[in-house]
């Protein structure tokens, strides 16, 4: 990867709608070297995708919780199931696994508090290997959805 990638990169991670016309005027080259590397950085999987970012209150998901996962057991085949349940929820827009206590960090997204509760307690907790939920409320987005720095 050189600084004309990493140009491709940035461009379009700040607009991935940009034009191959566009893009390559904005990184000083001619439109057939930027669309083979554009397409040499997707197909390498450096650019993973493209998509919409949305606002999540305009959709009626006001509610943020980041949720601290303790497990019971941490056996190969817990882990698997919980992850996999995990990533069945359509609330859950992040999990990581962590080092040390507690085992995992989920980031939820809700309608409001109640919306949370019924969550938590009817789905979260109910997870394979949970032993303990601790959550958290977020109170104020300060960085959200940042480029990766090229």
């Amino acid at each position: 990867m050189d600084a004309v990638d990493r140009k491709i990169l940035a461009e379009v991670q700040r607009n991935g709608r940009v034009t191959i016309t566009e893009l390559a005027s904005r990184i000083g080259l001619s439109v057939s070297p930027t669309h083979r590397r554009l397409h040499e950085l997707e197909q390498s999987g450096v650019i993973r995708g493209y998509r919409a970012l949305i606002d999540p209150e305009a959709v009626g998901l006001s509610f943020e919780a980041l949720v601290f996962v303790t497990m019971r057991q941490e056996d190969r085949d817990t882990l698997l199931a919980f992850e996999q349940a995990l990533a069945a929820i359509p609330n859950v827009l992040q999990a990581q696994r962590l080092f040390g206590d507690p085992d995992y960090l989920v980031r939820v997204r809700t309608r409001d508090l109640v919306a949370y509760a019924d969550l938590e307690d009817n789905t979260l907790s109910a997870l394979p290997g949970v032993q303990r939920l601790n959550s958290t409320l977020v109170m104020k987005q300060v960085v959200t959805d940042r480029a990766i720095p090229t």
